[in-house]
């Protein structure tokens, strides 16, 4: 099957005018122009879409927790935290089994084996993560050692938790990723930075993301801020592009230098995305489109010179494709 487009961006390359995206089952076999790419699969179906094909979004603190819950314009993956690994996971992702224990007595008598027996229940194993939302060091550490024991990935919230903190508790690495709405000093960035933890932001405008970035941090989007399983939508009707242009627009307002910085986003909210949820290396890997990757993307009716700006102006979403299935659009 052959998609193809005016214009399409593989985030891991420049973006491809007249392009298209050639697929086998669930992953990517080809990315280019039309010409090239029909030339070398002469006798695969075409579909001709108008706009911009995009690598999938990624939510990587995702606001809806809800089964069937919608993921929003253009979302292929996510980050959901749920209080019930035998929800759907709607889109594929991670769900994030939530920990509010509020004391390491609490953790001890029921709170770690409730958590052990949901994991080794699911039918999903590599798609499972702890959200540390408890409020105990001690349980945190454990919470660490557990993940770790499990192969399992971390997600924290930096409004309950000093980045600090969560290093003395061994949940800060590359398995970790945090979310994020407030402020971050330079020593909290570069701690991040020196743990490889990935920095998701989950509100707009938010006034260090060129920090974050210019400094080297790994930065991904999320829509729902802390405050239980859902949080608050921080996105608006527009989800994850809605925080990139959110971002964008604070930083023209400071008067802030923004060169680049279209683009920047747009990698946030796809490559950026995958890295946080440990899921951009490797074949089926996601937020991204070249030979072997998962079959993941959205088409937005965008044009223009400049695609990543297009983009950010949150065009109509006319479809969604994950894993080679064709979605209704958001």
């Amino acid at each position: 099957m052959i998609h193809s487009a005016p214009l399409v961006l593989p985030v891991c390359a420049d973006p491809v005018r007249d392009g298209a995206v050639a697929l086998k089952g669930d992953r990517v076999v080809e990315v280019g122009t039309r010409d090239s790419v029909t030339a070398s699969f002469p006798a695969a179906e075409e579909l001709r879409w108008t706009g911009m094909i995009v690598a999938g979004l990624i939510d990587a603190r995702a606001t809806a927790s809800a089964p069937g819950s919608a993921a929003g314009p253009g979302v292929t993956a996510r980050a959901g935290v749920v209080s019930d690994l035998a929800e759907p996971p709607g889109v594929p992702g991670i769900s994030y089994v939530e920990v509010t224990s509020a004391s390491e007595e609490e953790w001890e008598t029921h709170g770690r084996d409730a958590v052990i027996t949901a994991i080794r229940e699911v039918d999903r194993p590599c798609a499972v993560g702890i959200a540390a939302h408890t409020p105990d060091p001690q349980v945190l550490e454990d919470v660490a050692v557990l993940a770790r024991t499990f192969g399992l990935r971390l997600l924290v919230d930096l409004d309950r938790h000093s980045p600090a903190a969560l290093d003395e508790a061994g949940v800060l690495g590359p398995l970790c990723h945090v979310a994020v709405t407030r402020p971050l000093d330079p020593g909290e960035r570069k701690l991040l930075r020196l743990r490889k933890t990935v920095v998701t932001v989950c509100a707009s405008p938010a006034p260090d993301v060129l920090a974050l970035l210019d400094e080297g941090n790994t930065v991904a989007l999320g829509t729902g801020a802390p405050g239980g399983p859902t949080g608050r939508p921080t996105g608006g009707t527009g989800g994850v592009l809605g925080v990139a242009r959110g971002i964008r627009q604070h930083a023209r307002e400071l008067g802030l230098r923004t060169r680049g910085l279209d683009c920047r986003l747009v990698t946030a909210a796809t490559l950026g995305g995958a890295r946080a949820l440990g899921m951009d290396r490797g074949k089926g890997r996601i937020g991204s489109l070249a030979p072997g990757t998962r079959a993941d993307f959205a088409v937005f009716d965008a044009r223009g010179r400049y695609p990543y700006a297009a983009l950010l102006a949150q065009p109509p979403c006319l479809g969604t494709v994950v894993g080679g299935t064709i979605l209704p659009a958001a």
